[in-house]
């Protein structure tokens, strides 16, 4: 059974960081991507980092360059997100999640329960 397990969200102000940290388990093989999207409320969901189970090339969203870091261990079963300088439009419910790296994105197809990050102004 496909397993995550995140940590690490909450309320924080403007400028400040958090960590996420993600436990994956019960994958098989790995040419997976593993990264991290997150939804806000009433918009589309949207992703952050992932990396490509392909190269492991880490590709990042507009929104995420020069503020978050994604990195993991070597069997990539952890998964952080370094989220540095946050603003307030960063909030969201952020969600771990495995799936493929297609082109310049990747595609979904299983995540966690995630977790709340409010930033205040």
């Amino acid at each position: 059974e496909v397993q995550f397990v995140e940590s690490g969200g909450g309320l924080v102000q403007a400028g400040g960081s958090l960590r996420l940290s993600c436990v994956a388990s019960g994958f098989t093989g790995d040419d997976y991507a593993i990264g991290w999207f997150r939804q806000a409320p009433g918009k589309k969901r949207e992703g952050v980092l992932c990396i490509s189970g392909r190269d492991g090339r880490i590709i990042t969203s507009d929104s995420a360059k020069g503020r978050f870091t994604i990195s993991s261990d070597n069997a990539k079963s952890t998964v952080y997100l370094q989220m540095n300088s946050l603003k307030p439009e960063d909030t969201a419910v952020y969600y771990c999640a495995t799936g493929v790296h297609v082109s310049d994105y990747c595609a979904y197809d299983r995540w966690g329960q995630g977790t709340q990050v409010t930033v205040s102004s």
